[in-house]
Parts: C-alpha cells; structure tokens; sequence
C-alpha cells in the first residue's frame, strides 16, 4: 500500500480511491485513473482501513463504522485527510493529499488581491468551491502568509486538521474536531474566549456555525470561513437563506456590514494537460458592494457590480476564465463551462474567439 500511496503522490495526485472490489485509483490532473490491475477484496480493504485509523479506540469499532473521518502522515511523503465509508456493506476508503510544504499565495498562482483580503485586519472572509476546489489550500496559504508577516494568534478549527502550521512571527492554534474539541461549534464558542486575532473555521455550512462566525467577525476579529458553494452570488444566498427566516433581513444587513470578502474557486484542466489551474472569483466589500448586498442579493446584481468594479479587485469567472483563456492556459471550451456560459451564447462565442487567439500565440 505504502508503494502505491507513494507512486500516486509522486505523480501529482490529489485523492486516492480504495474500494473493494475494484483497483486502486487516483486523481490526476482532475481525472480518476487506476493504479493497480489487481481488485481489493473486502478483507484487503478493511485491513487497511484498520492501518490508517489512529487509535485503538476507533479500531475497536471499525465494524461499527459508517462514515468516519481522520488524518494519516506518511512519513517522507505526505499527509493524508481519510474518510472510510460502506458501499454495499464494504469497506471504501478516499484519501485527500495534504503535502507537507505549506502552500503560498504566489505558489498556488492565485490573483494578488488575495494577499491583501488576508491581511485585513478584522470581517469575514469566506472562501468558496466545490469539492475538490483547492479550497484548503488556499485557506492554509492565507493563514500561512498571516503567519509569517504579522504578530497574532491565529486559532483554527477543522475536521481533520489538514495543512501543519508551524508558529513562526504568529502563534497558530490548531484544534481538530473529535480530538480537541467537540464539534466545530462548541470549538467556535471557545475560541471567542481564546483571546484569538483570526479565527478560521474549515467548515461553517450549519446555521449555527454561520450565526456564531457572523457575531465573531462582528466583534472585531478576523473570521475566515469554508463554504462549499459553487460561487460568489450562491454563497451569498446560502448565508442568508442559513438564517430564521424572521431575521433574513436583519442578516442581510449584519452580513453586509460585517463581511470583508468572498473569494470561489475551481481547479479547471490546463491546456497543455500539465496540471490544473485556479479560475477565482472574488468579492470585496466595498461601500458600494455593501450598498448593493444591503439593497438586494439577486444573483445578476451581485455579478453585474463585482464585474463593474475590476479597479477595485473584484472579478467574475467569466472575467478570469477570459484572461486564462486568452494566456493560452485553458482551451476556450474549458473556459465557457466554468462560466456557466449557454454554448451557444454571444458570450461563449467571445471566449471560443480568444481561445483561438490564444492557441496561435
């Protein structure tokens, strides 16, 4: 297994799959290929489930087992997030690649606002995608970048811990779910008490957990928070929609007061089919964006401001995708579909028009 698990870090996967009954499988450069040609059975599937949970306790009850999360290191190779799961009474095991380096904004090529939306001083700050978004990532590189250029206490609560952080010009507090706290929310309270600078939270989708991170950044800390929403405008009707219906009002006005950014992302297949690149999508809370989410959080108004405000920093996906497009670093199908553009749509059109242009550079 440790063969296999190094062979697919070394090749640039992102996930490995292990299922009885099928081949080892891996994620590579967004695709899921096989490893193996021999099939796991059961019994080689729940032996090594058992290796990689990490105490005797939760090996006792492994036949009790029907979703469970952990983390596993490979010592010279990686860290790992796991989820062990049953499929027709069997034992399926996916595995998350943490590397051991940290990531930085520069590293991750994302966008340069991202460095000074870390560096805000207080707010929340949600960070937006489907799984297997990069999210994490680009979480761990703004607390990584917050680590090594300022001096405060940064408090993190996640489910498993993924990226290590060690304490450099910050002190960094990571306390991982089922092991030192109890849950994500009883983990938030506590923190508030923690006297914590920033607080980021790995998952904050529960009403209660968007309640209390709204009143954290409401009383002047830093909150960073992790959504699994596909982009601004939907984050943006997730958080009020999260709320007592009585209140939706109230929040939209608490959110538009307290947010600072929003940033999506999606990992989308380079042209050349060497790795993956990050489409963003990002919101600033401006004067005038918090006038608009104050006013109103139609999906077209919150696009159509963020587009009008690229001076500012703001983008859309379709302004990204259209610069990745036109670099030559994504095809312009690839483009129109992260978009969300119709096929056959003027815009589409546009975007198939620099792919070309690009493509002959």
């Amino acid at each position: 297994m440790e063969k296999i698990i190094k062979a697919a870090v070394e090749r640039g996967a992102s996930d490995l799959h292990i299922k009885a009954g099928d081949v080892f499988r891996a994620r590579i450069n967004g695709k899921l290929v096989p490893l193996t040609k021999q099939r796991l059975t059961p019994d080689q599937t729940r032996s090594i489930a058992l290796k990689l949970l990490s105490s005797d306790e939760e090996r006792a009850r492994i036949d009790r087992m029907k979703d469970f999360d952990c983390s596993w290191g490979m010592p010279g190779v990686g860290r790992f997030r796991v989820n062990v799961l049953r499929q027709r009474s069997s034992f399926m095991i996916v595995m998350r690649v943490i590397p051991f380096t940290v990531p930085t904004i520069e590293s991750l090529g994302l966008p340069d606002v991202i460095q000074r939306i870390a560096e805000s001083e207080r707010g929340l700050i949600l960070v937006t995608g489907a799984s297997g978004s990069g999210k994490s990532s680009t979480v761990a590189a703004m607390v990584h970048h917050l680590n090594r250029n300022t001096q405060r206490h940064i408090v993190t609560i996640e489910n498993p811990i993924e990226f290590l952080h060690r304490d450099l010009n910050s002190s960094v507090t990571q306390r991982e779910v089922g092991v030192d706290t109890d849950s994500v929310a009883i983990g938030l309270h506590a923190a508030l008490r923690q006297d914590p600078d920033v607080v980021m939270i790995g998952d904050i989708g529960d009403p209660g957990t968007i309640e209390t991170a709204l009143r954290a950044a409401e009383t002047g800390r830093l909150v960073i928070g992790v959504l699994p929403t596909a982009d601004v405008a939907t984050t943006v009707a997730h958080v009020i929609a999260a709320l007592p219906r009585e209140e939706r009002d109230l929040g939209r006005m608490r959110l538009a007061e307290s947010l600072t950014a929003i940033v999506s992302q999606q990992l989308l297949a380079r042209r050349d089919e060497k790795g993956r690149v990050a489409a963003v999508e990002v919101l600033l809370a401006t004067p005038a964006m918090r006038a608009v989410l104050r006013d109103s959080v139609e999906p077209a108004d919150i696009r159509a401001a963020m587009a009008a405000a690229r001076k500012d920093g703001m983008q859309t996906f379709e302004q990204h995708v259209g610069e990745l497009v036109s670099s030559n670093a994504i095809t312009g199908e690839t483009g129109r579909i992260a978009a969300h553009l119709p096929a056959h749509s003027p815009a589409a059109a546009a975007l198939a028009r620099r792919g070309k242009r690009g493509a002959n550079a």
